[in-house]
């Protein structure tokens, strides 16, 4: 049996580093009812015993006004989270429930879903990094298939290929991307590929390569890794037969920008990039056939005094907005997307309600905007306006040193 499942609960702040399946449906009703159990005000319910999925159990019904939200942290920060975290939130206020913690999984500050819905993924960012892959039932209930290492350390960023069939990690500290195979139970099989980023030299300041992020390219065929200390976004294809990587090009930034996260506008020819260090934004343009990802020059992050921190951005469906967390200020700040992806112009910006936003995603249907508030232990939720307007709906929700937020169809 799994341990009893340990409610969400606000802590102190911590540090900013330390064969078939089920579709979406089954997991949401799954995660919703264990969510409901765990809000039982008296005592917390016992976990249920771990279930592989089945589609045989997969309940069918009508649309639900709730949807289940998956809370990355840090297990040995002080004041830290016991695992992965769930709720539930509601898609016409934003009002999010406590529901069980996932355990037996080590600081999973990032996480990400598989394209089935069955399998959520979460690094390990710790000395000896790893990947951690879990079942997620249709009961509500869970199951730990186990941990790969990454092959390198502090392992902050991970991603799942469309294809459903690779698993793909950064490891900040060491400076390196990793390739796992995944099973077709969502398990994961020995790393296929490691690679580490020699050059170019480090920026200003930094001690050598930091690899913060790794993703797929809309056109599927190329793999982008953003690396903060280099100062570099590095374009691998991927062998989709033996799960390693080759490099196609590489964009080198200005030094000391610091690249930390890249979004993709939804029509697939532009990308924007946060950079930590310079506290800029940067519009790119990508051309999908050779795979070169070109720069263009930074713009401030936000407004205000101070240095802003920016942390990632996000972009609406339709692709006329982009918001930007700012972690100094504590703010989000609103773009309207001009010229079919190749513009940013700055709107405004707005107050998060919280601490040091780490990461911030939308809803799955746009309507929401969520943050994650690490210094502060909270959870954010906006309303977005037709006009890309944010609206602040109730009080941040108590998690334990929230660096991750995951809503889940």
């Amino acid at each position: 049996m799994k341990p009893a499942p340990t409610p969400v609960s606000a802590p102190a702040p911590a540090p900013d580093r330390a064969p078939a399946r089920p579709g979406r449906r089954s997991l949401v009703q799954g995660m919703l009812a264990g969510a409901a159990l765990a809000a039982a005000p008296a005592l917390a319910a016992p976990a249920r015993a771990a279930t592989r999925p089945s589609p045989a159990s997969a309940p069918r019904g009508c649309p639900r006004a709730t949807r289940p939200l998956l809370l990355g942290t840090y297990t040995s920060a002080q004041g830290g989270g016991t695992g992965i975290g769930t709720a539930a939130y509601d898609t016409g206020t934003g009002a999010i429930t406590p529901g069980p913690v996932i355990t037996g999984v080590e600081n999973p500050s990032y996480l990400a879903l598989h394209p089935s819905g069955a399998t959520v993924y979460a690094v390990a960012e710790q000395e000896a990094g790893a990947v951690t892959a879990v079942a997620l039932a249709p009961d509500g209930g869970y199951e730990v298939l186990g941990s790969r290492s990454t092959g390198g350390s502090g392992a902050t960023h991970l991603s799942v290929h469309p294809s459903g069939r690779w698993l793909l990690s950064a490891n900040y500290t060491s400076g390196s991307v990793a390739v796992h195979p995944i099973g077709d139970d969502g398990s994961l099989g020995e790393r296929s590929d490691l690679v580490a980023h020699t050059s170019p030299p480090p920026g200003p300041g930094q001690g050598g390569p930091h690899a913060h992020q790794i993703m797929t390219a809309p056109d599927g065929g190329h793999v982008l890794a953003v690396d903060l200390g280099t100062d570099t976004v590095y374009t691998y294809r991927l062998d989709e037969s033996a799960g390693t990587l080759t490099e196609a090009s590489r964009a080198v930034l200005k030094p000391g920008s610091g690249p930390r996260h890249l979004t993709f506008h939804p029509g697939g020819r532009f990308a924007y990039l946060a950079c930590e260090l310079d506290a800029t934004t940067v519009v790119c343009a990508w051309d999908p056939v050779s795979g070169v990802l070109t720069p263009g020059p930074g713009r401030p992050a936000g407004t205000g005094p101070g240095t802003s921190y920016p942390a990632q951005l996000a972009v609406t469906g339709d692709g006329a907005y982009a918001y930007l967390a700012n972690r100094g200020p504590d703010s989000l700040t609103r773009y309207a997307v001009e010229d079919d992806g190749a513009a940013l112009r700055l709107l405004d910006t707005v107050p998060v309600g919280g601490s040091w936003p780490r990461h911030l995603a939308l809803s799955p249907d746009g309507s929401l905007l969520f943050t994650a508030n690490q210094r502060s232990s909270t959870v954010s939720v906006f309303r977005v306006g037709r006009d890309g307007s944010l609206t602040a709906k109730g009080r941040p929700f108590p998690a334990p040193v929230a660096v991750c937020v995951l809503p889940l169809p």
